[in-house]
């Protein structure tokens, strides 16, 4: 089976990468305050993560969530994410690379942390796309195109609606759904469940409700290999 990753050395270089290009609430929102505010340090280590109680597992995955592979798949990958975040770019080949090596096991499930400026109208034109069924193909171009539309301090997002029309979007329809009833509540619950989990950085995983004990690629395709393993009565 080809692999997409390019062994151990992609994989460090990509652990290097999001310890850079991780996105924060506060780093957001200093970023969001203008160029001349202080931003935190980017090699700031995150706090061990929390077990969730039964409550917040609850709210991992909701009607509305974007799900990538097999939609009965027994092991759940949830990522929030933030668009514009470059870390979430840059760990995009990890979570295709999880869909790669299981495909009828594990399903990806998508949330979202909107964290930097702009990064609303993104996930309103993500969720319009998901409406055509487009959302991954939508996803996908503007990760690739990121630096195209995600300045922190000035987003593009007239290049975000053209991007996503290149991958297929048909943005006149797009247009109405993202100011439509669907977006405005994925954005509100989006938000408050952020909030409720205790979601500091995009991009946060969680495997069938656990985080990995340190955050990395590695880490985390270790800890889906290790819940794929476990006999099907196991898993929750």
């Amino acid at each position: 089976m080809k692999n997409l990753m390019n062994g151990a050395g992609s994989l460090v270089l990509l652990a290097a990468i999001l310890v850079l290009g991780a996105c924060g609430r506060k780093e957001a929102q200093t970023t969001n305050a203008g160029p001349s505010a202080a931003a935190p340090a980017a090699t700031t280590a995150a706090p061990a993560p929390a077990e969730l109680t039964p409550e917040q597992a609850a709210l991992l995955v909701r009607p509305h969530s974007p799900v990538l592979g097999a939609a009965n798949a027994r092991v759940t990958v949830v990522e929030f994410l933030d668009p514009a975040c470059e870390g979430c770019r840059a760990f995009a080949p990890v979570m295709k690379q999880i869909l790669f090596l299981h495909p009828d096991d594990v399903r990806v499930v998508v949330r979202f942390a909107a964290f930097h400026q702009g990064s609303d109208e993104a996930i309103r034109l993500l969720a319009a796309a998901q409406q055509q069924g487009k959302f991954d193909e939508a996803l996908t171009a503007l990760f690739d195109r990121q630096d195209e539309w995600a300045s922190h301090h000035a987003p593009n997002i007239d290049a975000a609606w053209r991007i996503a029309a290149d991958a297929g979007v048909d943005i006149a329809k797009a247009r109405r759904d993202a100011r439509g009833a669907a977006a405005n509540e994925l954005l509100r619950i989006d938000g408050e469940d952020i909030v409720t989990l205790q979601v500091a950085r995009t991009p946060t995983i969680f495997v069938n409700g656990r985080q990995p004990a340190s955050f990395g690629p590695q880490q985390v395709l270790d800890l889906v290999a290790a819940e794929v393993a476990k006999p099907a009565a196991a898993a929750p």
